[in-house]
């Protein structure tokens, strides 16, 4: 066994690295030392081997490089994790991967994995989120969740718009916990849209939804690469009717408490666990478009919903891709508030062009457009008060503090 550690000076951030693969080794040594704030220790060997007597002390992260298709080396790992607690957390890092070592994962109180090959960008991004403290699970988390009155109407985009919103509104020296979750199992746009692999594993949880726990929620979270965690549906379209509503809302119980913000992208179709989600909700928002059948159907909607949850949130409708019209027979917004009435919240501008190229690309409209009105709009509405006057734009978190040019 060896050990080599950078030298320390001054307010450093530790990362320990257990691995047996030289190459592996190199490219952390590689990725690490491009910052001078990170106090980076890489001991040789398998978790087997060192796993008992390896040093975590001042470390803000530990990665274990194993094989997971060796029961000695998940055992050794089930040990490890369990003499260190819960911080620092560890990230393991593996060639081989199943079904089965998921499961294992789950129980190993792991707080993330990685399938080799690892890219440089992917392994700091896992290492910024899981050092970062989650939001505590005293503190109440904003559920901001969006319902379409028709097909198409953009319910999608404004839902991850809002997240991407919300997990900036902290400003440029804090990213704000934010997890978007996309309850349409059918149509699973939001991986799409995002351009992010889906974790969740319905055939898993459906069966035994009391086994949702921190460690299953951190296997099954995807990550983009602004920071937002999400809850993305499976690429297989699900049955959504067969769903017990105690895996949906052990589902949203979960996530809202860990944490600050949580968006929520609905299906159209009222299913059975609908009602429990609505009025779990601090925001309600209904997305219509310009269109007459599309208003009477988000009027309806907001009837509906306040007939049935009585006191709940309050429904608020959203019209979207709004275009201006001071002469002509076409809607004018006027229409709009004499149609809505106290439901109308906002309208938000079209733009076509713009959110065709940002869903082509995988990345939030302000990477397109800086400035643009869709987010300004937006902001407006959802942006907590107390945060708007903090600049949103600029590298968040750990990233930034740590200087690693090259995952900017």
């Amino acid at each position: 066994m060896t050990m080599t550690r950078s030298t320390s000076s001054g307010n450093r951030t530790g990362v320990v690295v257990l691995t047996a693969d030289a190459a592996f080794d190199q490219s952390v040594r590689a990725t690490f030392t491009a910052s001078p704030q990170i106090d980076l220790r890489v001991v040789t060997g398998s978790v087997a081997d060192q796993g008992e007597r390896l040093d975590v002390e001042g470390a803000t992260v530990v990665i274990v490089d194993l094989d997971a298709a060796n029961e000695s080396e998940l055992q050794a790992l089930d040990r490890l994790t369990a003499r260190i607690g819960a911080w620092p957390p560890v990230v393991v890092v593996t060639q081989s991967f199943d079904a089965e070592v998921a499961r294992r994962l789950m129980q190993l109180r792991v707080s993330d994995f990685l399938v080799k090959p690892v890219q440089p960008v992917e392994l700091v991004r896992t290492w910024a989120r899981v050092a970062r403290p989650t939001a505590t699970e005293t503190a109440e988390s904003q559920i901001y969740t969006f319902l379409p009155a028709v097909g198409g109407s953009g319910v999608t985009t404004l839902a991850i718009q809002t997240a991407l919103i919300l997990l900036n509104s902290g400003g440029p020296k804090k990213l704000a916990s934010t997890c978007l979750v996309d309850l349409d199992f059918q149509h699973r746009a939001c991986a799409d849209y995002l351009d992010i692999e889906p974790r969740l594993d319905l055939k898993e949880i459906e069966p035994r939804p009391e086994r949702l726990d921190r460690q299953l929620l951190e296997i099954m979270l995807s990550h983009h690469s602004s920071g937002l965690a999400v809850i993305a549906a499976p690429n297989r379209p699900a049955e959504m009717r067969t769903f017990d509503p105690d895996m949906v809302t052990r589902l949203l119980d979960l996530v809202s408490s860990h944490f600050e913000y949580v968006v929520i992208d609905m299906p159209r179709t009222w299913f059975s666990w609908t009602d429990s989600v609505l009025l779990g909700s601090n925001h309600l928002y209904i997305v219509s478009e310009m269109t007459v059948p599309s208003l009477r159907q988000a009027k309806g909607l907001v009837g509906a919903i306040r007939e049935r949850l009585g006191d709940g949130p309050n429904p608020q409708v959203i019209v979207n891709r709004f275009e201006q019209q001071m002469f002509g027979p076409g809607l004018k917004k006027n229409d709009l508030e004499q149609t809505l009435g106290n439901a109308f919240a906002a309208t938000i501008p079209n733009d076509y062009r713009l959110v065709r190229e940002a869903i082509d690309r995988g990345v939030p409209l302000d990477e397109v457009k800086q400035g643009n009105k869709i987010t300004a709009q937006l902001k407006k509405l959802v942006v907590p008060a107390p945060a708007k006057a903090a600049a949103p734009q600029g590298e968040g978190g750990l990233m930034k503090k740590l200087s690693l040019s090259w995952a900017k």
